[in-house]
């Protein structure tokens, strides 16, 4: 079945290429087939002080062994205190253990952090290990998981849960990239809507924030979060499929809600309106949820409440308590049946009886640390019988229901609560990339409940095109056969095509799925290589130049040397010549002759002139590319000295020199330069200004501009200037009377 659009849409949603999230390796940290042993080395008074000081985040300095049998290792010193919420209160207690607190980039096998959770509540100190497992089986972003012994200055601290933390590194491996806002979400959190202000979202519950950002938190910025929940709350039903798959992975995220609900976890989102991480993928421009927190599960109850018979679309908390996110799913009907749909292949995906062996032969690997755990009996007083009855026994108290019971009945129960409908097809993780000069690849997940086809509907130069089949057989650039990833290879598509594109799904039941719900753009090339130069970079920013917030970061100026202007969007700066695509320049268009600069601090946040990369003062490479990553202009450079920048001699001149003094958003030229010119920062002093004013030698009239070229100031002729109360930065004084000279100003 073809479907042809009898007129073309001019909405369309700019896309960048973008991959399904993966879960890694277990690795040798989180190797599950042995239990590792960990051991702390503190200060005896630094440890009895922590003990005394239980809800305080100071990182204290510690030394860490880790030693499976085969791989010994030491670090130190490591950054060591407790975590957690009620577990601080605990007589078991659970403890972080960081690896660059005290040493800047330190990681273990890539890990900065490590999460050692006592799980006190759990007498089969199993179920969260359970819960990881399972996510990741079903393919949702989850911690890696393992146990450990952990032994705290030679003594024995018992048998602890080795979880992942969810941290820049976490969303780096599962989505390949880290720069975006990374917030977590504990209690209240429950999405309401507050107003438009960002700020709002900074609310606070007991001394810490209820969203808290995790992740660029120097430029504070809650913009995203904030069109995010907007979207979420006030679309109204008949756009709301459409307007929150604009800002959030709602696909995903139905697999979520169908793991909470299986596995009985009421203290998330959900339920709890707590323990939950949201991520700002940069490269879909839409939000992530990710699990955490995940030991009361399976039978873990303190509400009177048999979470093995609650309604799968009921999973909120009763009475009038806001849990957008869950209900307004829950209220659309398509969301609603493919929710429906992915809790039953959940539900397949898994063989009780093989689960049940599996979790007795972890039981038997992990029982004889749990003997001489004494810290094991101190909260519940739990003992060694209670451990080996805990997967088919009621234990009592708040474990109301084993783990075999709990996963038996709450497994048949879904079964029959679920609804009897009839799932449309998912359609998630579009992609697309230029592959050559003329060829172009379009790739998407897709599944569906029944056979279905997959096409992209494509426009191309406004002319309607035929669809093209797109395939899962491993020969269209859609990696594995069966992986239920497609993609088509489109054939004659020039640097100059113009590319409008949906995917579109159509069962054998006639049910049809297009997505994205505005077309995507992919925007033509010029069929030239522009005149765009790295102009002028200075890589040891100490104290010359001030971004927008005070910060003296990295720098890079870009010089239009063509007679066109040049749209930034379709080309790339990067700092690894073999990484051509790493940094996407903002929708901005550079005018012939002129300038731009960015700050390469790895701040994308910051805004659209800051870059997702640093430079290295001892060398390495810039580059510019286009989307067929082709180099447009590329400079290697070698050591740099501090508040020194390296530039071309003139605009667009292969020769480079060093400038002793900088001209960052300005030409370069200063061969024409008379005499008297050249000695024009000599008029005013002190040159930084160290003080509240600047003085001149020689009376003029002057304009003050800012770097982007905003008039600050204009003055009739006088001695001197007070600029105490502008920032730190780099302004251009105008003379006019000495042949209308720039004069730089350092602050």
């Amino acid at each position: 079945m073809k479907i042809l659009f009898p007129f073309l849409i001019f909405l369309f949603t700019p896309y960048i290429s973008i991959s399904q999230s993966v879960n890694p390796e277990k690795g040798v940290v989180y190797c599950d087939t042995l239990v590792p042993r960990i051991d702390i080395s503190i200060h005896p008074d630094t440890l009895n002080w922590i003990y005394e000081n239980v809800q305080s985040e100071i990182e204290f300095r510690a030394a860490f062994v880790f030693n499976d049998g085969n791989v010994r290792d030491s670090i130190n010193p490591i950054g060591f205190r407790l975590r957690g919420n009620t577990s601080r209160f605990s007589q078991k207690k659970s403890f972080k253990v960081s690896f660059n607190t005290w040493t800047d980039g330190g990681n273990y096998y890539g890990i900065e952090k490590l999460n050692l959770n006592g799980e006190h509540n759990d007498p089969s100190i199993m179920r969260a290990k359970l819960m990881w497992d399972l996510l990741r089986k079903w393919g949702i972003p989850a911690p890696r998981a393992n146990h450990v012994q952990v032994y705290i200055n030679g003594n024995y601290y018992g048998l602890y849960i080795n979880v992942e933390h969810i941290d820049e590194e976490f969303v780096d491996l599962r989505f390949g990239n880290k720069d975006g806002n990374l917030y977590k979400c504990l209690y209240p959190a429950d999405l309401d809507y507050l107003g438009s202000d960002p700020d709002l979202y900074k609310l606070e519950e007991n001394g810490r924030r209820v969203y808290e950002l995790k992740r660029n938190e120097e430029a504070d910025d809650y913009s995203d979060l904030a069109n995010f929940i907007s979207k979420l709350n006030n679309s109204n039903d008949a756009t709301f499929n459409c307007a929150i798959d604009q800002v959030f992975n709602t696909t995903d995220y139905l697999k979520v809600i169908a793991a909470d609900v299986l596995c009985g976890n009421w203290d998330g989102y959900i339920y709890n309106k707590n323990n939950f991480y949201l991520y700002h993928n940069e490269f879909s421009d839409r939000f992530e949820y990710l699990i955490y927190d995940v030991d009361n599960t399976f039978g873990i109850d303190w509400f009177n409440i048999d979470w093995t018979s609650r309604n799968p679309y009921h999973w909120e908390m009763d009475g009038n308590e806001k849990r957008p996110l869950y209900t307004r799913i829950m209220e659309d009907d398509i969301l609603r049946r493919q929710y429906t749909w992915i809790s039953q292949q959940l539900i397949n995906q898994i063989d009780l009886d093989s689960l049940f062996q599996s979790m007795q032969a972890r039981q038997a690997l992990i029982a004889p640390y749990v003997v001489n755990d004494s810290y094991y009996p101190l909260d519940y007083g739990y003992t060694f019988n209670d451990f080996e009855r805990s997967l088919t026994e009621v234990i009592g108290a708040h474990v109301k229901t084993s783990i075999f019971g709990f996963l038996t009945n709450r497994f048949n129960n879904m079964q029959n609560q679920l609804e009897n409908t009839q799932a449309t097809p998912l359609i998630n993780h579009i992609s697309y990339n230029r592959l050559d000069d003329n060829r172009l690849f379009i790739g998407a997940w897709a599944e569906a409940e029944f056979p279905f086809n997959l096409d992209a509907q494509l426009v191309i130069d406004e002319d309607i095109s035929d669809n093209a089949t797109m395939f899962d057989d491993g020969l269209h650039g859609d990696g594995e056969a069966g992986d239920k990833y497609y993609g088509t290879i489109l054939e004659n598509i020039f640097p100059e095509t113009s590319i409008l594109y949906q995917i579109v799904a159509v069962d054998t039941t006639d049910q049809l799925t297009v997505k994205p719900c505005d077309y995507i753009y992919v925007r033509p090339l010029s069929g030239e290589l522009p005149l765009l130069y790295i102009n002028e970079f200075m890589a040891d920013n100490d104290n010359y130049i001030a971004d927008e917030y005070g910060n003296y970061s990295d720098w890079v100026e870009l010089y239009n040397g063509d007679t066109e202007a040049i749209f930034l969007a379709d080309y790339y700066l990067t700092d690894k010549l073999d990484n051509p695509d790493k940094w996407q320049m903002p929708e901005i268009y550079l005018e012939p002759g002129a300038f731009i600069l960015f700050w390469a601090d790895d701040e994308e946040n910051l805004g659209e002139r800051h870059t997702n990369f640093k430079l290295s003062k001892d060398g390495e490479a810039i580059g510019i590319f286009n989307g067929l990553k082709e180099v447009v202009d590329e400079i290697t450079f070698t050591a740099q000295t501090t508040d020194v920048s390296s530039g071309r001699e003139t605009d667009g001149d292969p020769n480079w020199i060093f400038f002793i003094q900088a001209t960052p958003g300005e030409s370069n030229n200063h061969s024409n330069l008379t005499d008297f010119e050249l000695k024009k920062d000599n008029l005013v002093y002190p040159n930084p200004v160290t003080e509240g004013k600047v003085y001149f030698k020689i009376q003029d009239n002057f304009e003050l501009y800012d770097l982007n070229g905003k008039l600050i100031h204009t003055s009739e002729p006088v001695d001197c200037l007070d600029v105490s109360t502008l920032p730190k930065s780099l302004y251009l004084l105008k003379t006019h009377n000495f042949g209308s000279q720039l004069i730089h100003i350092i602050k």
